[in-house]
């Protein structure tokens, strides 16, 4: 198989349903998801040479196939009839993952600011390109009919990777960076 095919040299590219310009809305809406996912296995990597991370690294591993579904969704330039990859299921196991690592990690009452250790700083790239890739998303789907599921899946994944790099500082014994400046901004949990 060769790697180059020439056919993209005007500037062009193919999505399922036909060839748009590579700065189309759709391509930039699956390139961007695609530019996550590259963010995610670097995470996903460094979990992995930790001993105390390895639940993350799996967690992380299942979230690149699920952004490989999200981009193969958002490709369609003509989804009339056909059958979406990305369900409300995910989000339901996002939810319970954030769930998971907030009870992990100490109550926030600050802004924090990216860091901590390498691990939680990896976390808060991905949470940031995640960000991008939902307002490309939010944008094509103004326009042109978009799974929706991807969309709830891209916005709670984005809380999920704050919650995640939280915890994974907790786990490895790393305060996280609160922003100096900042007033007591968040309430604590009222039981």
């Amino acid at each position: 198989m060769k790697l180059y095919t020439r056919t993209g040299d005007g500037g062009k590219t193919s999505v399922k349903g036909g060839r748009v310009r590579k700065d189309d809305i759709r391509v930039e809406a699956y390139g961007t998801i695609d530019e996550l996912n590259a963010f995610v296995g670097q995470a996903a990597a460094a979990a992995a040479a930790d001993g105390n991370l390895e639940q993350l690294a799996a967690e992380l591993l299942e979230i690149q196939q699920e952004l490989f579904d999200c981009g193969s969704d958002l490709a369609f330039a003509d989804p009339e009839g056909k059958a979406y990859k990305m369900t409300a299921e995910p989000v339901q196991r996002l939810e319970a993952w954030i769930d998971a690592h907030i009870a992990a990690a100490p109550e926030v009452t600050r802004f924090i600011l990216p860091g901590g250790s390498a691990v939680s700083a990896l976390l808060h790239v991905c949470r940031t390109v995640c960000r991008r890739a939902e307002r490309r998303a939010v944008t094509l789907a103004a326009g042109l009919p978009v799974n929706e599921d991807v969309l709830k899946y891209i916005n709670r994944l984005s809380d999920y990777f704050f919650a995640a790099a939280r915890s994974a500082n907790a786990k490895l014994g790393v305060a996280d960076t609160e922003y100096v400046r900042s007033a007591e901004v968040f309430r604590k949990n009222r039981k």
